[in-house]
Order: structure tokens, then C-alpha cells, then sequence
């Protein structure tokens, strides 16, 4: 999960820097890229393209497809630190849908420590600070979609190989983003071309790396990690956006941290009982 995140902070600052190019052509390339590695490894290894859960694995594309392209439509109306920051309470919403349809049971302790650690987040985002209402209500659609989709890898646990998952996902992605790119096309120059691929290959490590993630232990456990792509997230933007964090965030990172490590002590603890 650790290395997914990091692949995912530079894929979003990548996007940011590209926001001279419309959000759909952005998609596509971020789809191609990864196919260009799912296809052939689907292959090489006989494996089939359909997958066996087709209508799991069906849902699972659309879910992602609604959630990324909230997302990289919000960094259009936010900050990227808002938009990371106020992205990751999907974790919330992932327990909430996983106790309510896997039965995924959470401690009210862990409530506790979800609490602090969106708390947390809430204090990156910065409470002075304006906030575009259609860029706050997209990154909130596409927080719940990523919740859903954590529940559904879930859901599908080891049934299916990631690689199955992943592509189910790009291809609709690549069909999606190419459809609405056609009348917003602009030709990139070679740097842009180079970044604009290197979305598709950091995305296919996080996501790869993140389904393993979520298929081999609980959602509840999992799902909270992803709040680390915020402190990568502000690492980043100091090297390469120049952007300055004060005392009230840097607090926000420390209540992040301990609500994660407090909620993975205590679950990690009652499975020892």
C-alpha cells in the first residue's frame, strides 16, 4: 500500500502540472499507459480477459471510471492538498459500505480514531480557506465511489487475479476518456507526451500494488493507509510546486499519523485475542 501511495502522489502532481490539457484526454492516457502493461501480461501468463465475477469486475470499472474523473475534474476548481486531503475520507466511507454490505465489522474505538484522523485532514485542508463549491462537491462524489470501489475489491478477495481487475478498469477508462476527449484534443509536445505516459505507468503500479492491498486483508485495516498519499502529497508540492505548509498542517500530519497507527494497533491487537 505504501508504495501504491507514493506512485499515486506523483501520478496526481503530474496531473496537476498538465492542466492545460483537458481533464477526458488526461483519462485516456492514463488508461493507455497501464494497458500497455495489463495487455500483455494478461497474455503471457493464459490468463483469461473476462475474469469469472464479470458483473463484480463490470461494476468495479464503472465505480472507478465516476471517481477518477471526479477527482481529476476537482484539481480544476482546488488546490491539489484540498483535493487529496478532503478525497481521503473514501476510507470512511469504505467502512460504513463494508459493514453495511460485507459485514465487516468496526470497533467503536476505530470510529474514534477515523474521526481523528479526518480531523486531521480537515485541518491540512485548512479551514480559512475558499473552497469552490463544484469542486468540493466533486471530490466528495468521487470519495464515495472510492469507497465503494475498495469494498468490491474486497468483495472480490482473491477470486479474481488483480491483473483482470486493473484492465476492466482501463479499458473502460480508455473508452470513456477517448469518447469525451474528441472535441478537446490537443496535441502534446515530447516533455508532455513523457508525462502524459508516465501517468499509465504510475498508475499501474498503485493500482496493481493497492489491489493486493485490499485482497489480502480487510478493508478496515487497509483502506485507512491511503491517508498517507496526503503527506506525500505535501512533500511534493514543497519540492515542486513551491507550495508552503504552515504549523496548523504539519499538526493535521501528526493527528493523521496517530489515528492510522492507533486504528492498525487496535485491530492488529484484537486479532491476536
Amino acid at each position: 500500500m505504501i508504495l501504491s501511495i507514493i506512485c499515486f502522489a506523483f501520478m496526481n502532481a503530474i496531473v496537476k502540472y498538465l492542466q492545460s490539457f483537458n481533464t477526458y484526454q488526461i483519462i485516456f492516457f492514463r488508461a493507455l499507459g497501464t494497458l500497455f502493461f495489463t495487455i500483455p501480461l494478461l497474455m503471457k501468463q493464459n490468463i483469461s480477459f473476462l475474469g469469472t465475477h464479470k458483473k463484480l469486475l463490470f461494476f468495479r470499472g464503472i465505480v472507478g471510471v465516476i471517481s477518477l474523473t471526479c477527482f481529476f475534474l476537482s484539481l480544476n476548481y482546488l488546490a491539489i492538498g484540498t483535493a487529496v486531503s478532503i478525497r481521503y475520507t473514501s476510507p470512511i466511507f469504505a467502512a460504513i459500505l463494508a459493514l453495511i454490505f460485507i459485514k465487516e465489522k468496526v470497533k467503536s474505538i476505530q470510529w474514534l480514531f477515523f474521526t481523528v484522523a479526518f480531523i486531521g485532514v480537515l485541518i491540512i485542508k485548512g479551514f480559512g480557506e475558499a473552497v469552490n463549491s463544484f469542486g468540493l462537491l466533486l471530490i466528495i462524489i468521487s470519495a464515495f465511489f472510492q469507497g465503494l470501489v475498495f469494498v468490491i475489491i474486497r468483495k472480490l478477495g482473491d477470486k479474481e487475479n488483480p491483473l483482470v481487475i486493473i484492465n476492466y478498469f482501463m479499458i473502460m477508462a480508455l473508452l470513456f476518456g477517448g469518447i469525451m476527449s474528441i472535441n478537446y484534443w490537443k496535441t502534446p509536445n515530447i516533455l508532455e507526451l513523457l508525462l502524459l505516459i508516465s501517468l499509465g505507468i504510475l498508475g499501474f503500479i498503485g493500482q496493481l500494488y493497492m489491489t493486493k492491498a485490499f485482497q489480502s486483508n480487510e478493508t478496515n485495516i487497509v483502506a485507512p493507509l491511503k491517508y498517507l498519499e496526503v503527506i506525500f502529497s505535501i512533500i511534493i508540492g514543497v519540492f515542486w510546486f513551491g507550495e508552503i505548509y504552515n504549523l496548523l498542517t504539519l499538526f493535521g500530519v501528526v493527528l493523521i499519523l496517530l489515528g492510522l497507527i492507533f486504528n492498525i494497533y487496535i485491530k492488529q491487537k484484537n486479532n491476536t485475542l
